[in-house]
């Protein structure tokens, strides 16, 4: 038997933790995931693109476990009541193929997207990094706050969207927020002033500079989120040459980031090196610092970890049939067969 989680079911693990623990615990299991890095089967997603999004399959395995996510993502969404991203994936064993878990990751993609961007940040901003910009307040932002706010610590959170109704939501969902000071600018140039981290995460499927190299300080680190597939950036190319850039799975980045606008010679450093020590981060507070995240599929592989292991601990979600259990796993058509004398011992009863 497979378990079903519904994003139902996800809220209640949520509400049940509480965000601290939830962003703890995914970061625990990102780390101990990206620190055994060299044991995955990786690829960059298979994508389909149209005029108005796209649609991708992200696959990963390790000898134990295999994982993917089907995932979309649709600007246009919104104005038809629909969500820009929707997605959901899967947990299988690889010694056998059994379907473990099947999950929705739409709620999942935005508290996994959130840790891993918490993780960089923790290894690549500067110490006693405190205040952060929030550029783009749609549907990920408030994860992406609390995130920041529990792992690092960040009280003061500047907002800017071109759409106010969105920092009008964010404010809203983030005021009872203990500690958490959040102030409104009219641009993203205002709202990036003096601040330590600048985090944009913007929707719209087009090459954008959302942040420009004269924007840009010393000593900030930046968490490009919102450029995640061909055509779509967010910095303009002078902001990847202000500092070293930092990336999870440098195939796919090249295609879909931020990266896409730089020659194939230019260097930049995967984020698992970091993490293991192999390679250096932040060697100095006034360095700039950009970690040019698209979603890899091992972030997802750790959170449906951590969804099957929640799931487990807090009695949620809903025993199912995926694969068939069968009395003789080479007799498959028996339960045609069974079906069929239900049916007509059924049909047999109400002609009397």
């Amino acid at each position: 038997m497979t378990t079903l989680l519904t994003t139902t079911d996800v809220a209640k693990i949520v509400a049940a933790q509480g965000p601290r623990k939830v962003f703890e615990d995914l970061l625990d299991y990102l780390l101990a995931d990206f620190l055994r890095w060299p044991e995955f089967d990786k690829s960059a997603r298979v994508a389909s693109h149209s005029a108005s999004g796209v649609i991708e399959l992200m696959p990963i395995a390790d000898h134990d476990l295999y994982s993917f996510k089907y995932v979309n993502g649709h600007p246009g969404n919104p104005a038809a009541g629909l969500s820009t991203v929707m997605a959901f994936g899967a947990l299988a064993q690889v010694s056998s193929g059994e379907p473990l878990l099947i999950s929705e990751m739409t709620l999942t993609t935005a508290l996994r997207t959130a840790a891993t961007s918490a993780l960089a940040a923790r290894a690549l901003a500067r110490p006693g990094a405190r205040s952060m910009a929030l550029i783009g307040n749609g549907a990920q932002s408030e994860f992406q706050a609390l995130a920041f706010h529990h792992i690092l610590g960040i009280d003061t959170l500047h907002l800017h969207d071109v759409d106010p109704a969105a920092s009008d939501k964010l404010a809203r969902n983030l005021a009872d927020v203990p500690g958490l000071r959040l102030r409104r600018f009219d641009s993203t140039a205002a709202a990036v002033r003096d601040v330590d981290i600048v985090t944009t995460v913007t929707a719209d499927k087009a090459y954008a500079t959302i942040l420009t190299a004269d924007m840009v300080e010393p000593g900030m680190h930046i968490n490009a989120v919102g450029g995640d597939c061909p055509g779509k950036t967010e910095l303009h190319a002078d902001v990847l040459r202000a500092g070293p850039v930092f990336v999870e799975y440098e195939p796919q980045t090249r295609i879909e980031g931020d990266l896409q606008q730089m020659p194939a010679d230019f260097a930049v450093t995967e984020l698992w090196q970091v993490l293991t020590g192999q390679r250096a981060g932040r060697q100095d507070a006034r360095d700039v610092t950009v970690f040019d995240s698209v979603g890899f599929a091992l972030e997802d592989f750790s959170a449906l970890r951590w969804l099957r292991d929640s799931a487990l601990k807090h009695g949620a979600g809903t025993r199912i049939e995926v694969a068939p259990d069968l009395a003789d796993p080479k007799n498959l058509f028996e339960r045609v067969r069974a079906r069929q004398a239900a049916a007509r011992a059924s049909q047999a009863l109400l002609r009397g």
